[in-house]
Order: structure tokens, then C-alpha cells, then sequence
């Protein structure tokens, strides 16, 4: 991991954060993994020579994964949210997610199989809903609140009303 950047993303797995960050980098473009760490003695729920930490980037974010037990878990305050341009794009990384052992939620929200939260947003719902015409972002939001993985199509027929 690169020294220049001054912060990390910490992320608690209960364990596979190496298993996470390689789907990851094979999933995102500008994501890779970094250095892994193993337990250099026994620990608290581990052995010594367990993968303890890896550092990897998720879209040119700089991230480490925790293999640090169940204490903790993952929850929908900290999500990924990952721009898409086209249905083609959407639907990668959806499929990816959801396909990969993950679950489907609501407004282009998911979950990996680790728990981690991604929304997956069309870049065309972010600027709808940011128009200045409350008429526009009233009929964007109402067709985004029906869906799981966002329709592209079903937003831009929302957008010209």
C-alpha cells in the first residue's frame, strides 16, 4: 500500500478479507491487493500464521481488510457507491456482487457475500435526482423506489415524465 495517501479505509471482516479484496480487484477497475500480513503468534481467536490483514485498493481507494472475528459486523452505514455510466456496466457489477454469493436490496443498494454494502448508481439517477425541478425528482425517485438493480431505461422515462 501506498504511503502517500494520508488515510485508509479499515474494513472488520469476521474472516476472508483476502478472499474479499481479490474478488475486488477482479471485479473493479483501478483495484488491486496489496500486502498481506499473517499473525506472527496466537491471538485471541487465531493462530499464529493466520492472514491477519491485507491491504488492497477498491477503485483507486485505499482499503485494509481485518480478519478480526464476529465482535464486529459490517452494517449499511458504510457502503461503496460505484458510478455507472451504462445498463451494461450496471448490470456487471451487480451480477458480480449479487451472483458472487451476495444479496439484492433495494435502490441499487446490495451486499457482498462478506456483508459489505455497494450501491451500484447510474450516474443518470444521480443527476435526475439532483435537477432542480422537484416535479422531475419526485417521478425519478418514485420509479427508483420500485427497484432492486436500477433500470437505466425505466429512470430516463421517469426523467422526460
Amino acid at each position: 500500500m501506498s504511503t502517500a495517501n494520508p488515510a485508509t479505509i479499515c474494513l472488520w471482516f469476521h474472516s476472508g478479507a483476502g478472499e474479499a479484496a481479490r474478488f475486488y480487484a477482479a471485479t473493479f477497475p483501478d483495484s488491486s491487493v496489496g500486502v498481506v500480513t499473517t499473525a506472527p503468534t496466537n491471538f485471541p481467536g487465531g493462530k499464529a500464521g493466520q492472514e491477519l490483514t491485507v491491504d488492497f485498493t477498491v477503485m483507486g481507494i485505499p482499503c485494509m481488510g481485518l480478519n478480526g472475528g464476529d465482535a464486529f459486523t459490517q452494517s449499511e452505514a458504510f457502503s461503496f457507491q460505484v458510478h455507472t455510466d451504462t445498463q451494461e456496466e450496471t448490470d456487471r457489477y451487480w451480477n458480480a456482487i449479487v451472483g458472487n454469493g451476495g444479496e439484492e436490496s433495494a435502490c441499487g443498494w446490495c451486499k457482498d457475500k462478506w456483508g459489505l454494502s455497494w450501491q451500484i448508481t447510474p450516474r443518470v439517477l444521480s443527476k435526475a435526482l439532483s435537477s432542480p425541478d422537484e416535479a422531475t425528482r419526485a417521478r425519478v425517485f418514485q420509479a427508483m423506489m420500485t427497484m432492486r438493480r436500477i433500470d437505466i431505461a425505466a429512470i430516463e422515462e421517469a426523467l422526460d415524465g
